[in-house]
């Protein structure tokens, strides 16, 4: 008995490890997801989804087959639980969690995976909005303790900027590529005049000026999201509850206005995250829509990317928030419903081509 029980129990093991697949492994079997699709030209691919340590961790064959007989989880605790906001820097990609408390770096080239912001003087309390300068050090809105923590890119502590008098709702961070200029959002509420962009000096943490108070006006804002520092040195703000993003100089003068409210392409219903390529294109997410919109840099849509749906999938979303583009064009969007990183790539670059090609290299 003891020797059929063996041989059943390998026919067992081997029969659970041929049919167990990798999420990885998965989407590259499917057919490619173009945007847009044929016989348009295509100018994106869907590259991937991450939700945890072990899509980029490398285990081994003794691992995984662990995994398999006693139903541990290949994520652990090591799960994205509620992602918000995504910054890529030379294939670091941090993503800030807000029920962990935590940031999680994937980082490509090495494939490795760590977290930021989980003891010491830089404990995070509730990471939000996260950006990154030319250096890959990165900058963390922490809203509970409303300061900009600032790490370097292996997630040392260098220094925290802010405070509590400071914001009525820190919530998003913006810096330039030099990581000189902090410019923190505070969204504001109901009962404030408070929405407002704040500037800081980076290295002495010394406030400089304000920019924007509430109102529709241009230049005024109405919950505002998100913000970043656009290749032209400009300001991209997303002016939330007004439905448009906001493009300003780094002294707050109004350049332009993209985008209003509505359901047709083009136009916003809750704009969540932005975020500026090489060429000076806007991204922007929308919660409502499912989906993240291209425009020229004069505010012309270009090409829609993703739609909603209550069923988990490839470039579906219910809850899309934080975007960011790399130096390579590729785009990173979390879902925090669906509690995943979606990435997509350039049509024009190779899969196992710049900073994130090692993630498709064996």
């Amino acid at each position: 008995m003891s020797s059929i029980y063996k041989t059943v129990w390998l026919l067992l093991v081997l029969t659970l490890a041929a049919c167990a697949v990798s999420p990885e492994r998965t989407e590259q079997a499917l057919e490619p997801l173009y945007f847009p699709p044929p016989p348009d030209p295509a100018r994106f691919v869907f590259e991937r989804s991450a939700q945890s340590s072990g899509d980029i961790e490398k285990i081994s064959e003794k691992q995984r087959m662990r995994q398999i007989l006693t139903g541990e989880s290949e994520a652990g605790s090591r799960a994205l639980s509620k992602p918000f906001d995504v910054a890529a820097c030379q294939g670091q990609v941090f993503v800030s969690d807000t029920v962990s408390r935590k940031v999680m770096v994937f980082d490509v080239p090495r494939r490795r995976f760590f977290e930021i912001g989980t003891e010491g003087p830089g404990m995070l309390r509730k990471p939000l909005g996260v950006n990154t300068d030319a250096d890959c050090n990165l900058y963390v809105a922490d809203g509970t303790t409303r300061r900009v923590m600032i790490y370097n890119q292996s997630g040392r502590f260098l220094k925290a900027i802010g405070g509590q008098k400071w914001f009525e709702r820190l919530s998003h961070v913006a810096v330039d590529a030099e990581g000189s200029r902090v410019f923190a959002v505070d969204t504001g509420g109901v009962n404030t005049i408070a929405h407002r962009v704040r500037v800081f000096d980076a290295q002495s943490g010394d406030h400089l000026y304000d920019i924007g108070t509430r109102g529709e006006e241009p230049g005024e804002f109405n919950l505002l999201r998100d913000a970043e520092i656009g290749p032209d040195g400009n300001l991209y703000v997303v002016d939330g509850a007004n439905f448009r993003v906001q493009v300003l100089t780094q002294n707050g003068d109004h350049i332009r206005t993209i985008g209003s409210l509505g359901r047709r392409y083009g136009q916003f219903a809750r704009p969540k995250g932005v975020a500026v390529d090489a060429d000076g294109n806007i991204y922007v997410s929308d919660a409502a829509h499912g989906n993240f919109q291209i425009f020229d840099n004069q505010g012309q849509l270009l090409l829609f990317v993703g739609s909603r749906s209550e069923k988990p999938g490839r470039a579906v979303y219910m809850l899309p928030a934080g975007i960011d583009v790399d130096e390579d064009g590729r785009v990173y969007m979390v879902d925090q419903y669906f509690r995943k990183l979606d990435i997509f790539r350039p049509a024009t670059l190779g899969e196992n081509e710049g900073f994130l090609g090692a993630w498709n290299t064996d």
